[in-house]
């Protein structure tokens, strides 16, 4: 099993159980718990995506052949969509468990049900 193929698993897996999460769960902690494994799950499969075997740091070294360069340099866009995402997910989350806060503190629970009064 190549490593890029075990990546591309697990984060189906990681995209899997955050949507479970999200959906059938009803405690609001778990449910941005589970936002955040879909987020990560995401950023793995890009940097997955991005895996060559054999692949070296994509910057260029005095001395160095760009023919061979480019046919051996790893991707790095999906690097860069990752350290952006990274920093988009860190603040959404922040912002989410503030809300969440201020639900706690108006209706005393976490639970989905029962502040939607069902």
């Amino acid at each position: 099993m190549s490593v890029q193929f075990a990546s591309l698993m697990t984060a189906g897996a990681l995209i899997v159980i955050g949507f479970y999460a999200v959906i059938f769960l009803d405690n609001l902690i778990k449910k941005i718990m589970g936002l955040t494994f879909v987020a990560d799950g995401v950023n793995l499969m890009l940097i997955a995506l991005g895996y060559r075997e054999g692949g070296i740091v994509p910057i260029i070294l005095e001395g160095m052949d760009k023919a061979a360069f480019a046919a051996n340099a790893a991707y790095p866009l999906p690097m860069a969509l990752v350290l952006t995402s990274i920093v988009i997910s860190v603040s959404t989350v922040a912002l989410i468990l503030g809300l969440t806060v201020k639900l706690y503190a108006k209706y005393n629970t976490l639970s989905v049900k029962k502040i939607w009064g069902e």
